[in-house]
Order: C-alpha cells, then sequence, then structure tokens
C-alpha cells in the first residue's frame, strides 16, 4: 500500500510542479538554516570526554589578600605554583595534574626545515592517562621523570612526521630554545573539542605540537603563554617563582566517582584554612571543585551569537512550515473531487489520511536533500568566518541523517492539518457537483 500511495504522490507532483516545487523550496531553505547552526550547535555543545566528564573536577582556591574580599565572590580561575606543588605532593586524588601553555623555537636537526615557533603544554605525568590521550609510540612520562626534571618529551603525531618523516622518533632529539629533550611517546590523533582542560589559552583554537614535563620547563626557563594574576602587586622577582603569590597553574584531579566530590571539596577547604593559620592566605575558605560540563556552563564556552543563531534558524523553520501548511491545504483540497470519487469507491477517511501523509512525506524528503545542499553551503561560509570554532563546522554522519528525519519530521508535521481537511471531504456533495 505504501508503494501505491508513493505513486500517487509522484503523480501529484507531476501534475501540480509550480506547487510543489514551492513546498520542497520552503522545507530546503528552513532545512538548510537549521542545519547549519544545529551543526555548529552540535559541533561545540559536545562532551569532549563523555567516558569520564563526571570524574574530572578543576580546582580553584583563592590566595588573595584581605582587600576587597566579600563572601561568596569567585575565586581565582588559576592556583599558585605553591598551591599547585603542594596539592599535588599531598595526592588526595586518584590521579592530579598541574598545566600551563607555553611556547618556543623548535630547531630541527640534519633538516632542510627552517626553526619554527610551536605551541607547547607544560604538565605533570598524570595528564595523559587522566584525559585518556592516546599513544601512537611510546609512553607517557613517569612521576619520577617529574621529581628529576627530565629532559624528555612527548609530541604529537603531526610534530614527529614533520620532523621526522615516516620513522619512529622515539628517542630522537627536540630541540626547543636550544635545550635538547629527548622524545618518549607520540601522540596518535587527538584533539579534544573543545580545549576544555585549558580554557584560557582558546577554547578551540590549540596549537600544542609537544608536552614537558613542569618542572623542566621551569628549570629550562621555556616561554610560558595564558593569563597570571599578582593580586595587583608590584613584582620585582620572578613571577613564576615557587613562593611567589602569583596564580597561573590550572589544576585538575581525577577522582573515584563524582560522589567523592564533596569529600574532596572539604579537604580543599580543610587545606585553605591550613593555609590562612599559616598566614599565607587572609581569606576565609572559598574553594571551587567544577566537573568538565559544570567549568564549561560556568565559563561560558559555547558562544552566545551561535545560541541566537539556533532560535533564529528555528524560528525561519517554523515560518516555513507555516507557509508549507497553506500550500499543502491548497494541493489537497483542490483535488476535492478525486478525493469524493475515491471515498464513493470505498476507501475510508483512514485511507485519505495516509495518502495525504506520505504525499507529505514525500515533499519533506526532496526538501531535505535541497536542504542538505544549502547546509553544505552554509557550513562552507561559516568555516570562512574568523571565529576561533569556524574551522569546526562540519557536517558529520549524525547530522546528516538529522537533517532528513527532520525535513520528513517537518513535512509530516505540516501536513497533519492538510490531510485531516482531506479526509473530511464529503463525498455526496463532491459527487453531486461533478
Amino acid at each position: 500500500m505504501f508503494g501505491y500511495y508513493f505513486n500517487l504522490a509522484l503523480r501529484s507532483f507531476k501534475r501540480n510542479k509550480a506547487l510543489t516545487a514551492l513546498m520542497v523550496l520552503a522545507i530546503a531553505l528552513g532545512i538548510g538554516a537549521s542545519m547549519t547552526t544545529l551543526t555548529v550547535f552540535h559541533v561545540l555543545s559536545g562532551d569532549p570526554i563523555p567516558q569520564k566528564s563526571d570524574r574530572l573536577f578543576y580546582v580553584q582556591l583563592d590566595p588573595e589578600t584581605r582587600e576587597g574580599y566579600k563572601s561568596g565572590r569567585e575565586p581565582q580561575d588559576q592556583l599558585t605554583r605553591f598551591d599547585a606543588e603542594e596539592l599535588l605532593r599531598q595526592k588526595q586524588a586518584k590521579r592530579q595534574a598541574m598545566m600551563t601553555g607555553g611556547g618556543g623555537i623548535i630547531e630541527p636537526e640534519g633538516s632542510t626545515l627552517k626553526p619554527f615557533a610551536a605551541g607547547l603544554r607544560y604538565t605533570s605525568s598524570d595528564f595523559f592517562p587522566m584525559f585518556d590521550v592516546p599513544f601512537r609510540h611510546g609512553r607517557p612520562w613517569t612521576a619520577g621523570d617529574d621529581q628529576a626534571h627530565a629532559r624528555v618529551a612527548v609530541v604529537t603525531r603531526a610534530l614527529g612526521e614533520k620532523l621526522f618523516g615516516n620513522t619512529n622518533p622515539m628517542g630522537r632529539n627536540l630541540r626547543i630554545d636550544g635545550h635538547d629533550l629527548r622524545i618518549v611517546g607520540v601522540l596518535d590523533h587527538w584533539k579534544p573539542t573543545p580545549h576544555f582542560y585549558d580554557l584560557y589559552t582558546g577554547s578551540y583554537d590549540s596549537d600544542e605540537q609537544a608536552f614537558v614535563p613542569m618542572a623542566t620547563a621551569l628549570e629550562l626557563k621555556l616561554g610560558r603563554n595564558g593569563n597570571m594574576n599578582c593580586f595587583g602587586r608590584t613584582l620585582v622577582n620572578d613571577p613564576e617563582a615557587e613562593n611567589v603569590p602569583c596564580a597561573w597553574i590550572q589544576y585538575w584531579v581525577e577522582l573515584d566517582s563524582a560522589g567523592d566530590a564533596p569529600a574532596y571539596k572539604r579537604y580543599l577547604d580543610n587545606y585553605s584554612e591550613q593555609q590562612r593559620r599559616a598566614g599565607r592566605f587572609e581569606r576565609p575558605a572559598n574553594t571551587r571543585l567544577r566537573n568538565v560540563p559544570e567549568l564549561m556552563a560556568f565559563r561560558q564556552v559555547m558562544p552566545n551569537d551561535v545560541r541566537l543563531q539556533l532560535w533564529l534558524a528555528l524560528g525561519f523553520l517554523a515560518v516555513c512550515l507555516v507557509n508549507t501548511v497553506g500550500l499543502l491545504l491548497a494541493k489537497f483540497l483542490r483535488r476535492s473531487g478525486e478525493i469524493g470519487v475515491r471515498r464513493a469507491l470505498g476507501a475510508s477517511r483512514m485511507d485519505i489520511f495516509k495518502q495525504c501523509m506520505i504525499e507529505s512525506g514525500v515533499v519533506g524528503l526532496a526538501g531535505g536533500g535541497i536542504g542538505l545542499l544549502l547546509a553544505l553551503l552554509g557550513l562552507w561560509a561559516v568555516r570562512h568566518r574568523p571565529n576561533e570554532y569556524a574551522a569546526l563546522a562540519h557536517l558529520d554522519g549524525s547530522m546528516l541523517l538529522l537533517t532528513f528525519a527532520l525535513a520528513i519530521a517537518a513535512s509530516l508535521l505540516a501536513g497533519l492539518l492538510p490531510a485531516w481537511r482531506a479526509m473530511r471531504v464529503p463525498p455526496a456533495i463532491q459527487l453531486k457537483s461533478q
């Protein structure tokens, strides 16, 4: 029966080409606009590490002076070096990592390549298992390497291939700012979106190509980037020194379960009180512990203009559906005589309803195909915008299926009222009028 109704729909399209073209175009425009913004929203709102995002927590303390203190005020975004190293030493979580962004000049050895600038990440050994970083060759450095200030590094697959071609670079030297670091590991393809573990050096645009132990980077005085807050103090000495009250280090912990968060929060409060009694902190305990989704929501990783564009596109789709309803009404009611004859020959109201709904679905299928082309064109335009997330605007398999599902669902929704009106056409009156 479906095949019969589908054939009737195609014949109807041939009889009313102009009206059919208007309906398909209305659906296509609405789907094209909606899927362009839905795809961007989907890319930017995804969970970057779904398997454990509820067990990874970002730590914040409040080491500022008493001046300007207000109860409940948000503490510093980052930790001082002293606090980060002390929390790392106490090891009160399953895993913990301190980190910051950096940069340096990489000098290729025995190559025709010229020296080039590269983004770096200075961190501790737990970074890699904590964030499930995949390795193609080798392994991460160890906690012993952290303590020994070992001259080691982990490089991305892209950097390894750029420097050494298709050969395994394990054991080779990576020369950064004149210092040789031995490569102990090569990452496989890994680029979490957004760059959740450091939202201060860019949420979506990260060029980290090598990872170096934090202690080694500090000892070699490699270049650092990112925010630093020294609480209004005028500093003369090195702001990255151990006991200098400047906040510039991100600190993450992995707990055994999300339910362990309250206990770890109490530990942070106790630590803050200990530091206040020791004279380092001047404010009462004011700590924060946010998991990955909570931190992304707090930091408003999703740009407001993307949210606005999504609502506008959905509103435009609704307008297109209203127009499609009117066109379908006109199309179905123009065939009242045909419907009356079918009813007189024994077709039930439900048969008429099914026929009209299948015809509406076919309109949606055609509109979805054209809407997909319009969405691809829209995403191409997005990728040429100067936004940092623009390069991520690509249609994946799930969004491809959603394009046709949304188009068919929208057309079926638009066809409900016209199909209901068509099935209620009185056959007797139509037959008398013929």
